[in-house]
């Protein structure tokens, strides 16, 4: 199997972990998710991430400045906000006071926005793919100026900005960093040209599906080898992320990995999309599934590490708690 790891390569960064959550229901709603944010700095996560749907959960920029007051050391930020439900001017303020609320504690994590059902219910224009790269790249370069609590005057052919000033000036300097996520290559470039963090996802269908050989390791090394090849000289700056969609306690990894395949072969999970046939050690290595003991799921993390330099590992909101005894056997690596 090759690797994204190439000769001469800066130093692997130490890990992070992140956790998550959305304030609806099944978690208990919104006052059991100031808990959840608690309960995640507790086991030693190093930041707490929410979602940005028009579906069952919290409004993420609300919630960060609850949370803002709620915790003390764990970063908050958004996995990923929806570039067509806000204006940057507006998002740039409502950033800039998070970042000061929570004393410096801001990881603004932003995308074009994947879900056209929530833009058709909410009457929100959903422009084709290209279009919606188009005004993330605006916003982006929009973000960078008024985060830094510099003068804006863009002229773009989606948003212009007039003379405007970032403020309040945010407590992290030179700003808050922002993390982007993508797995087509036109979203990868994007982020490996604008982003501080990027999230390095499956790639999708346009119906939404996963694309099932987007888990592999191999697909895995290819979109970190995108961001490589467009970021240039920045790529030892950029801090790589990828989320365990599901964890899984087992002595026996190989039983579980087999299980895992006779589900895709029933249409499960139905958000799934079966473009291949994949082996119990594709399973096995796929950075997105973690099978195993909490020393085995360790290893595997290692291993993805080495084999593609990312190192931020974020997890779902219901697998924080199956997680967390894996976080003291990687601390400080």
């Amino acid at each position: 199997m090759t690797s994204a790891v190439e000769p001469g390569s800066p130093p692997l960064r130490k890990f992070r972990f992140a956790a998550g959550g959305e304030g609806n229901a099944e978690e208990g709603g919104a006052r059991k998710f100031i808990k959840l944010a608690q309960q995640a700095e507790e086991y030693g996560y190093d930041s707490f991430m929410i979602p940005d749907h028009l579906g069952n959960q919290v409004g993420p920029i609300a919630a960060l400045g609850a949370l803002a007051v709620a915790t003390d050391k764990i970063r908050l930020g958004t996995a990923v906000l929806a570039n067509g439900f806000r204006h940057p001017a507006v998002l740039a303020k409502d950033a800039a006071t998070i970042d000061v609320l929570s004393r410096g504690r801001l990881e603004l994590g932003i995308g074009a926005g994947w879900m056209k059902e929530e833009f058709d219910k909410g009457g929100i224009t959903y422009d084709k793919p290209s279009v919606r790269i188009e005004k993330l790249d605006e916003t982006l370069t929009i973000l960078d100026v008024l985060l830094r609590g510099q003068e804006c005057n863009f002229e773009g052919k989606h948003y212009q900005i007039k003379g405007l000033k970032g403020s309040p000036r945010p407590r992290q300097g030179p700003r808050p960093p922002i993390a982007v996520g993508g797995g087509g290559p036109k979203m990868l470039a994007l982020a490996a040209k604008h982003a501080d963090i990027v999230s390095v996802v499956p790639v999708t269908t346009k119906e939404g599906k996963l694309l099932l050989s987007g888990i592999t390791m191999e697909k895995t090394i290819e979109r970190v080898d995108l961001i490589r090849q467009a970021a240039g000289d920045r790529f030892a700056d950029i801090e790589l992320n990828w989320a365990i969609t599901t964890i899984v306690i087992t002595d026996d990894r190989e039983q579980i990995a087999e299980m895992a395949l006779q589900a895709l072969d029933k249409g499960f999970p139905p958000n799934m999309e079966v473009d291949v046939k994949l082996g119990v050690e594709d399973i096995l290595t796929s950075p997105y599934i973690a099978i195993g003991t909490f020393e085995e799921i360790a290893d595997q993390i290692r291993n993805t590490r080495a084999k593609t330099t990312m190192s931020y590992v974020g997890v779902f909101p219901t697998q924080m708690d199956a997680f967390a005894p894996i976080i003291p056997l990687l601390r400080g690596e």
